[in-house]
């Protein structure tokens, strides 16, 4: 048997782009690390293909570890003449490629691919992935009669057990998945010849994002320059094309085809010019009353609902932060993080209401997020349904005077989130020395709280998290105190 030349990811990693899977090839030692939301999304995907087993129970798992692929094949091939009814990771070989099927099921007209994904449904690269399967199965004879994707319903409520058939939505994508036969057949050679050859000459563009980020990246966008096109915010100018004909700093940049935003922002970068409308920030502060909370939550979401009442990937609150200021007092500091393991929704609720005095005003970031935590544990939680309501509708957004430009400070670059805003306007207080730095990392941090080894680890990951959610309360009391600061000053420019 011919060493496979490929395998099923390495040539999806190839229609995204052939320079990525010839650097995967030929050099790995360029790989970027995993992020936090890319290492949630392989996380998923591991949650969910092991639960979707269960849609087809009692079937044979091919072992993936310690085994070389001709015993993965053989294995697979074994099962099939013992009357399996359903095969995990089945293993095949076909044209120099290999494939191991999440899920194959011996149907009433043959076999059954279905493919498993943690997204919501079925997107336009997910096809391919299935096609490339299909191509291998038939090609080293099996009769395939049907493909499928398989899916989380993103409708479904958890009430007891896992229900999987309500948590699954099955598609079939037979037809499509025929009708790209040959062009996985030509792309299979294109992609064999490319392996064989010199690193392709192959310039940045849209591909380097999609459909994933790609972790050759940081490497390939290494002549990008700071200050660049690529750095404009909103839609508007085709940034591409703009690269590909040799516009690439801002300065260069003719500013009458920028949208007013972009234009703005170009300026203001140039020019390393902050502006201020005192009135609107006056106008904004003035909703501000005493008592004063600033208040932040951290929420982990996943795949598979882990608690009654919960949907797949909705947003659970396991941690807080919150600073409580009176009429010339001093700030009082107050924060929750939930043991791993069980529901921290009630636990939380209660200590949070018992920290934010009545009728306080609550400053969030993007206080809709926060206002929506809210509301879906008055839903769990309906005997304070009354307190919870009375505190969304006092929340002031703290996000408002940025998204608007009311306070526009050039290292923004064009941005409005905190994580921009806060270095910006108090560059003391930036995240890049924290261990955690951003939600994403704070959400694996805390899942994995419940599997740390040690109460020195477990200390370890626990401080880390109330370090960082502390930051962005503390940065939105810094921020008020700048913005007061700000339009004493009552200049447009500064």
């Amino acid at each position: 048997m011919v060493k496979p030349f490929l395998s099923k990811t390495q040539f999806v990693r190839g229609l995204q782009c052939h320079k990525s899977l010839w650097l995967f090839r030929h050099e790995p030692e360029l790989l970027a690390e995993p992020d936090a939301a890319t290492q949630a999304r392989f996380n998923a995907g591991r949650e969910v293909g092991t639960a979707a087993q269960q849609l087809f129970p009692g079937g044979n798992l091919i072992g993936f570890e310690r085994s070389e692929f001709r015993e993965k094949i053989d294995a697979t091939k074994a099962a099939m003449e013992r009357g399996a009814r359903a095969i995990y990771e089945a293993t095949f070989s076909h044209d120099g490629v290999l494939v191991m099927v999440d899920i194959l099921h011996r149907g009433s007209r043959g076999w059954e691919i279905h493919e498993v994904k943690s997204t919501t449904k079925v997107k336009e690269h997910h096809i391919p992935d299935a096609a490339i399967q299909y191509y291998v199965l038939r090609g080293a004879g099996v009769r395939v009669s049907k493909a499928s994707i398989v899916h989380v319903n993103s409708d479904y409520v958890r009430q007891g057990d896992l229900a999987v058939r309500d948590l699954f939505t099955i598609e079939e994508v037979t037809a499509k998945v025929r009708d790209l036969q040959d062009f996985v057949r030509k792309e299979v050679r294109k992609q064999r010849r490319m392996l064989e050859g010199g690193r392709p000459k192959i310039d940045i563009g849209p591909q380097c994002d999609d459909p994933y980020v790609c972790d050759f990246k940081q490497g390939c966008w290494r002549h990008v320059p700071e200050d660049s096109v690529f750095d404009l915010r909103d839609k508007g100018v085709d940034k591409f094309s703009l690269y590909r004909k040799g516009i690439v700093r801002l300065k260069d940049i003719p500013l009458d085809i920028l949208n007013p935003k972009q234009r703005f922002q170009t300026e203001a970068t140039l020019q390393r010019r902050n502006h201020v409308s005192p009135a609107k920030v006056r106008e904004f502060l003035g909703a501000l009353r005493y008592p004063l909370c600033f208040l932040d939550f951290e929420t982990f979401g996943t795949a598979i609902p882990p608690y009654d009442g919960t949907r797949p990937y909705q947003q659970i609150p396991f941690q807080y932060s919150l600073y409580v200021q009176r009429h010339g007092g001093e700030l009082r500091h107050d924060e929750y993080l939930a043991e791993p393991g069980k529901d921290p929704r009630e636990e939380l609720l209660d200590r949070l209401l018992a920290a934010i005095p009545d009728g306080a005003c609550i400053v969030a970031y993007n206080s809709v997020f926060e206002q929506k935590i809210l509301r879906e544990i008055a839903d769990l939680v309906p005997r304070h349904r009354k307190r919870i309501d009375g505190i969304v509708h006092r929340f002031v957004d703290l996000m408002r005077p940025f998204k608007g430009r009311h306070i526009y400070f050039w290292q923004m670059k064009g941005s409005y989130s905190l994580k921009q805003v806060l270095p910006a306007l108090v560059p003391g207080m930036i995240y890049e020395g924290l261990e955690i730095s951003d939600g994403a990392m704070a959400q694996q941090a805390y899942l994995s709280l419940g599997a740390a080894e040690g109460a020195a680890e477990k200390r370890k990951i626990r401080t880390a998290l109330l370090e960082y959610c502390k930051q962005d309360t503390l940065g939105m009391v810094e921020i008020v105190k700048k913005m007061r600061s700000l339009v004493q000053k009552g200049r447009e420019n500064l």
